[in-house]
């Protein structure tokens, strides 16, 4: 990713992760997320969920298929300001130590709610770019 890329992910309090079945259907649903070192996180938290968290749709979808595609986007009633990344990659549960410490460090400083949260007991999701690709109404860094 370019730093424009990053910058403009960094701008977003949101995306869109889109992860497949071992049938090929898609599932889609909205993330928290923070850039690290290149590679983009995303933890399963603490709010409500059915079932345990290694057992959650994405984490399987992951562990089957970890082919993945994340989509943040910038919208406006005003069109000429419409802009969206879309970030094609791998993903794994990451379990290295080191790099869950900086990965989860980095989420609660980017989202206050994770503060009092346990996230270091449930999975986190690394997600390592192979194509990025973006769009704006009018010309902008975000490509």
């Amino acid at each position: 990713m370019t730093p424009e890329q990053i910058a403009f992910l960094e701008r977003q309090r949101v995306a869109r992760l889109a992860t497949v079945d071992e049938q090929g259907r898609p599932h889609v649903l909205p993330v928290c997320f923070v850039v690290v070192d290149g590679a983009l996180y995303t933890s399963i938290d603490e709010k409500p969920k059915r079932g345990d968290p290694l057992t959650l749709r994405r984490v399987r979808n992951i562990l089957t298929h970890p082919e993945v595609c994340l989509v943040a986007d910038d919208y406006a009633e005003d069109w000429t300001r419409l802009a969206w990344l879309q970030v094609r990659g791998s993903a794994a549960l990451a379990v290295d130590p080191e790099e869950r410490g900086r990965a989860l460090a980095a989420l609660r400083a980017r989202y206050p709610q994770y503060r009092s949260m346990d996230l270091e007991s449930r999975p986190l999701i690394r997600i390592t770019a192979t194509h990025v690709v973006g769009w704006a109404a009018t010309p902008t860094t975000v490509r």
